[in-house]
């Protein structure tokens, strides 16, 4: 996810405009759609996502890298996790139910890499420790409130440090793995 240096993935208002990423860093992200075989999605990303991507290439002045993102974004396998929304499509399913038993019964399937993104559902998955890898791209700007990326836990999760890239504008990407 994309936080701000003070933690959070939107400002009040659901502001985004902090988190505009560089070429290199949207041509990271880019790469990583392409090698995710299932994207997890909570309802609010899902609907910031699907009000765009999906026909983004198609836009006039759609760039190269938008795309190749528009295309991956459509072909990428996602799971919608909401109680409210009634149906999704751009080739996602919705589950209703119980979104931590069906995170679960995703990872004993024979799946490949999956992501979560949204900052509830992301949570949920933490406090049952569903999560193997944390993935967080830090833009140098502070908010000061908005919607929080961690959430608060009955007990410490170690992780190890596993990756830092740093991107252009002072973004820095720190990868690392939950220590089991």
């Amino acid at each position: 996810m994309n936080t701000s240096l003070d933690g959070y993935v939107t400002a009040p208002g659901g502001d985004l405009t902090w988190s505009v990423p560089s070429d290199e860093l949207f041509q990271w992200w880019s790469d990583r759609v392409a090698a995710t075989e299932l994207a997890l999605y909570g309802r609010k990303l899902w609907e910031t996502m699907s009000s765009h991507w999906p026909t983004a290439d198609q836009l006039p002045d759609a760039t190269p890298a938008e795309v190749e993102f528009s295309g991956r974004w459509r072909e990428m396998p996602k799971v919608v996790f909401s109680s409210t929304l009634e149906q999704v499509g751009w080739n996602a399913r919705l589950v209703t139910g119980d979104a931590v038993a069906e995170i679960t019964r995703l990872k004993a399937g024979d799946g490949g890499p999956m992501d979560v993104g949204g900052a509830t559902l992301a949570a949920a998955a933490m406090r049952a420790g569903l999560i193997d890898e944390y993935v967080v791209v830090t833009h140098p700007v502070l908010v000061g409130g908005g919607t929080p990326f961690f959430t608060a836990l009955d007990s410490h999760i170690a992780l190890r440090l596993v990756e830092t890239r740093t991107f252009p504008d002072g973004v820095a990407l720190n990868r690392y793995e939950t220590a089991r």
